[in-house]
């Protein structure tokens, strides 16, 4: 039997973008299921004419931990993934270029979230511009050998999943999957 989506019978907001909805399942049974309406986002591995990865620390609420991260965030209403990510990647580290293109997206969490994340690979970027933070955010920018980027993933110093999944769709664009 071919798969088939859940039957939404009800959906109740708690707050705007986070939704339960009273589903029922292609067996007949009854579940009520979480939805998070979450904007696109969209992260940048940057590398510069010297081939060092741009990369941002920052402390993250959830994970209470200060976490290694590629320039990124959310993509504002109305405006494409490149777009937001070349704000973000701007705002969050003052370096900009034009070289940018799109090497992957992905769902960061389906079983609860709405969203896509896109990931990009910047070539030639260069400090252009200061750091624009939002009220939540104190970011260091650090400057990384590509090649050492791998070797913290590896050790298990580059943490965050999505940010990984960036980086391995990087990766496989530049061919340096084996």
């Amino acid at each position: 039997m071919p798969l088939k989506p859940w039957k939404i019978l009800e959906s109740n907001y708690v707050r705007p973008r986070y939704r339960f909805d009273k589903v029922e399942l292609p067996n007949g049974k009854f579940l009520e299921a979480t939805a998070l309406e979450f904007r696109t986002w969209a992260s940048v591995l940057a590398l510069t004419k010297n081939q060092e990865v741009v990369l941002v620390r920052q402390f993250r609420h959830g994970a209470q931990d200060i976490c290694w991260e590629f320039p990124g965030g959310v993509v504002e209403d109305g405006e494409s993934p490149l777009v937001g990510v070349q704000r973000e990647l701007s705002e969050e580290t003052g370096y900009t270029t034009s070289n940018i293109i799109e090497v992957g997206k992905f769902y960061p969490n389906p079983a609860l979230q709405t969203n896509l994340m896109y990931a990009y690979l910047a070539y030639d970027v260069e400090k252009t511009a200061i750091q624009e933070f939002d009220d939540a955010e104190d970011i260091e920018v650090h400057l990384v050998p590509l090649d050492e980027l791998i070797a913290m993933t590896k050790r298990g110093e580059f943490l965050h999943g999505l940010q990984v999944a960036v980086l391995f769709h990087a990766l496989a664009y530049l061919d340096r999957i084996k």
